[in-house]
């Protein structure tokens, strides 16, 4: 499949320095029930929507929704819209918004109250993806036929069942909130956002068109 050039340099730069073989064989598993529902959308030429969601909406939902979006569009695939959620909502937590401007993304604050609103570019000509902390069934998300993806064990287990969702995966990540206010905390979020980067680039390059 040939790659897009749309994207900003600094991410291609960054997307080209993922390595798959890092992907373990464990982790391929939980991965491909996400790639099968895509390769299930694909065939039946269907739009693609994926709810990636975790307690709060606050970090690893935001990496997964942002990095599924801007694979997606590097690997040119068409009607793919990424999309986050809490079982309760707070806020985009600052560090993820360091976190993937480091990685090439143009990002711009919205708005300023408690929970403010991003811009979240990763292409020149592309929308850019609003990033803002809500409720997976807040009305900027789908409502029926998406998969939704469980980034976190407590949203996993306070989640059995999601409304609207055609497929449940849970795609769990360790936090690196665990890591707030210490030393390797810049460290850790990036290695955190690198690796579901990478990973959604292992679920999309298994697709074939």
């Amino acid at each position: 499949m040939n790659t897009s050039t749309k994207l900003f340099s600094e991410l291609v730069k960054t997307i080209n320095q993922l390595d798959l073989k890092t992907v373990s064989d464990e982790r391929k598993a939980v991965l491909q029930p996400l790639a099968d529902f895509i390769q299930a959308k694909v065939n039946a030429k269907e739009e693609i929507r994926i709810n990636f969601i975790c307690t709060h909406n606050s970090r690893r939902s935001h990496l997964s929704q942002v990095w599924a979006q801007t694979i997606a569009t590097y690997l040119t695939f068409k009607n793919v819209t990424c999309y986050s959620g809490g079982t309760e909502a707070t806020a985009l937590f600052p560090m993820i918004v360091q976190t993937l401007k480091k990685a090439g993304f143009q990002i711009n604050q919205l708005s300023t109250n408690e929970n403010p609103v991003y811009s979240i570019k990763y292409a020149e000509n592309e929308h850019p993806i609003i990033g803002f902390s809500k409720k997976l069934d807040d009305a900027f998300n789908p409502a029926s036929d998406f998969a939704a993806v469980l980034t976190c064990d407590s949203a996993n287990e306070a989640c059995p069942f999601v409304p609207g969702a055609a497929k449940r995966i849970p795609i769990t990540f360790e936090d690196p909130k665990v890591f707030d206010n210490t030393p390797q905390q810049t460290e850790k979020y990036q290695e955190r956002s690198l690796q579901i980067a990478t990973e959604m680039l292992f679920v999309f390059s298994q697709i074939t068109s």
